[in-house]
């Protein structure tokens, strides 16, 4: 089954938060030699300037966006110009009830939020966020994981905790065998040369489920 998967974009947007859940949605297609389609959506055709200033043109506007089987909502570092952004939030909250995965990466929990899909749900995002979207008082934020499956919204932690959930939603959809030989051929096998204090370290078991 060829699947829909949409990235969206805007102006500020983290690149890791996008290009690496793409990169593991490329590679599952890479290797089973079929193709899903994988295509990023901004309010308009004009490219975005990412966070870190590349300019990256939209395959989609709003309004001819494939709805998607899978939508990933990456963050920025300042979510709030996304929050005040009534056409963004409107095709969120539409492409969402479409969806079988509605994801989310780093600050991309407080779009989520904004739009109505992660109301009432369990949802992580990025360290600095957590407070904020804690004190709204709409959602159970989850601390210390890298991810966390509700039903069938999927919010993960800041930046590169995006690169764990796509793989999580790979196994959901491919099988966990297929998920491993994705991880095994991006040779994503983190071991970073600085560690940090345990207590502050997400679970290397990266997950929560709705159930646990």
């Amino acid at each position: 089954m060829r699947l829909k998967i949409a990235f969206l974009v805007y102006d500020g947007v983290a690149e890791l938060d996008f290009v690496g859940p793409r990169g593991v949605f490329f590679a599952s297609n890479w290797l089973r030699k079929e193709q899903d389609h994988l295509y990023l959506v901004a309010s308009s055709l004009k490219s975005i300037t990412t966070l870190e200033g590349m300019r990256v043109p939209p395959d989609y506007d709003f309004d001819g966006a494939p709805l998607p089987d899978i939508l990933v909502v990456p963050g920025s570092a300042d979510p709030a110009p996304q929050l005040d952004h009534p056409e963004l939030l409107a095709w969120v909250e539409e492409a969402s009830r479409h969806c079988t995965w509605t994801t989310s990466v780093c600050t991309g929990a407080a779009i989520l939020l904004a739009a109505g899909p992660a109301k009432g749900r369990r949802i992580t995002s990025h360290w600095m966020m957590r407070d904020a979207l804690r004190a709204q008082k709409e959602v159970t934020v989850v601390d210390h994981v890298r991810y966390v499956a509700d039903g069938r919204l999927v919010t993960s932690a800041g930046v590169s905790a995006g690169i764990d959930m796509a793989l999580w939603v790979v196994g959901q959809i491919r099988g966990p065998e297929h998920a491993r030989e994705v991880q095994h051929a991006l040779e994503y096998y983190p071991e970073p040369p600085y560690q940090l204090a345990s207590k502050t370290t997400p679970s290397s078991l990266g997950a929560l489920s709705a159930e646990q």
